[in-house]
């Protein structure tokens, strides 16, 4: 699984180099799509079965777009922001993960909000090597989210990874009394999921758009959206999606 980790670690930092005033959602796509072709690695996202087979390599989803935003003409300006989740598989193994760019310089409200999902998922990793169960993990990403003024998507949830892109269990960014009777589970070695924080500025609500796919805001305020995929080893937790090391390169996964 590091092997498509280390291609889909690499697919985003083609992504940050192209977000910018002007380019189109769409370009960043194609640009993606011929990498991971480059690679010999199989895209995850295009044609997800739904009421239209979902049609590219990426999810792009722009300010009050949560997740699952299709690519489009759309050009990105100053003061957007946009979250790219995008996922591979190399030899029959997956890697997923997201991260929301500012697109040029961002309101200070808005670096806070990306600040704060970022931060949120960084401790939830961390977490992870700390705790036994899943739920304590969740009911401290809530608190980290709620204490900064800002709130946790309910509607969409991590989960298990690795012959395919979506496996069990679930993994919510939130705990409630019902999931920690009935859904919670253990932190183990060879446990492997995609953990992914959804954190919006106003309301945890959400609506779908008439695309079918993308799920905004219900009250057209900003959202962030940061997920690497991290297997649970012996040793703690190892993030799968992380920048090449000791000696590693994307040419591995080849």
């Amino acid at each position: 699984m590091r092997r498509a980790g280390l291609v889909v670690w690499a697919a985003h930092q083609l992504a940050r180099s192209l977000v910018r005033p002007g380019i189109t959602t769409l370009e960043i796509d194609a640009q993606i799509e011929a990498f991971f072709e480059k690679h010999s690695a199989t895209p995850l996202f295009k044609g997800v079965p739904g009421k239209v087979p979902f049609p590219a390599v990426c999810c792009m989803s722009v300010n009050d777009e949560v997740v699952h935003g299709i690519p489009s003409s759309r050009v990105l300006v100053e003061g957007d922001i946009v979250s790219i989740d995008t996922g591979c598989s190399v030899g029959g193994w997956c890697g997923d993960s997201a991260v929301t760019y500012p697109v040029g310089g961002v309101s200070d409200e808005v670096q806070e909000l990306l600040d704060c999902t970022s931060g949120v998922l960084a401790l939830a990793i961390e977490l992870m090597g700390q705790r036994s169960r899943w739920s304590d993990v969740a009911s401290e990403m809530a608190s980290y989210v709620r204490d900064r003024g800002f709130s946790v998507v309910e509607n969409f949830v991590g989960h298990g990874i690795g012959r395919t892109m979506h496996e069990d269990p679930q993994v919510p960014n939130f705990c409630s009394p019902q999931y920690r009777r009935n859904h919670d589970f253990r932190l183990e070695p060879g446990l492997v999921i995609a953990v992914e924080p959804m954190v919006n500025m106003g309301s945890k609500r959400v609506r779908a758009l008439p695309d079918h796919w993308t799920q905004a805001t219900v009250d057209g305020k900003p959202s962030a959206h940061f997920e690497h995929t991290v297997a649970i080893t012996e040793s703690g937790p190892v993030v799968l999606t992380a920048a090449p090391a000791n000696g590693e390169s994307v040419g591995d996964a080849a």
